[in-house]
């Protein structure tokens, strides 16, 4: 046995319960009578108080120190500035564009996504779907390159039309789009305010597959950050 363990036990409260079975056997033996007995069991009654007493404080010391600990957590959280962008690396990108379009509610703007994303079905069913079923998305409106007309209308309207969403989603908005970012812009019932899921084409953000360009890195862009006006600007400036 480790010494630390052995050091552990209630070496006062054994003692005491040692003296009062030998303080019986003796009793029961006619060695001691009843007076003894009894100074022995009172004995033993004030060991156990101050054992009790001692135990008492040492609890009070420590719930004074977790208090006194869990003023020092909130204040320290206090302190910590949420971040304004959260960047998703390779491993969590589906799981974070997931959540990002269950939380996704009012009118949404889709600026220059690639629409080659969503011509398969197991991919349309994962990044567009949900916001299509979703009662709290009550708009889509795409932002499109104009080379993009032929994907959109071979392959993915059919695929919303499919879905029954076809009122919810607008027509898109064809223009002439030579920058490389890309966003969804919306506002999320988590937060209660605008988010947005913001990429950037080209490397080291994009990895390239057979025939095009995939997201490799995103950014979750939080409420309130700065970089969501600048998003909003270029929106309204392409809108005219």
């Amino acid at each position: 046995m480790k010494l630390k363990q052995f050091l552990k036990f209630e070496w006062d409260a054994i003692a005491g319960i040692i003296a009062a079975v030998i303080a019986i056997i003796l009793h029961l033996l006619h060695i001691v009578d009843e007076h003894t007995i009894l100074l022995i069991l009172l004995a033993l009654v004030g060991l156990l108080f101050i054992n009790f007493l001692r135990h008492a404080k040492e609890n009070e010391i420590t719930a004074e120190k977790v208090t006194e600990t869990a003023h020092r957590i909130k204040k320290i959280q206090g302190a910590i500035a949420p971040p304004d962008v959260i960047l998703v690396g390779p491993r969590h990108l589906r799981s974070a564009h997931e959540q990002f379009l269950l939380n996704l509610s009012g009118e949404t703007i889709w600026f220059n996504v690639c629409l080659t994303m969503y011509q398969t079905q197991p991919l349309f069913d994962a990044l567009l779907k949900p916001a299509l079923d979703s009662k709290k998305v009550t708009s889509i409106q795409f932002v499109l390159d104009q080379g993009q007309q032929q994907i959109w209308q071979q392959t993915v309207l059919p695929m919303i039309i499919a879905c029954n969403a076809q009122t919810k989603t607008r027509e898109p908005l064809w223009r002439d789009l030579n920058n490389p970012v890309s966003f969804i812009l919306g506002d999320s019932a988590l937060s209660g305010e605008t988010e947005a899921l913001l990429s950037f084409w080209g490397a080291p953000f994009m990895a390239q597959t057979v025939g095009h360009e995939v997201p490799r890195y995103i950014f979750h862009v939080q409420r309130r950050s700065e970089l969501l006006p600048h998003l909003e600007d270029l929106v309204r400036t392409l809108l005219g």
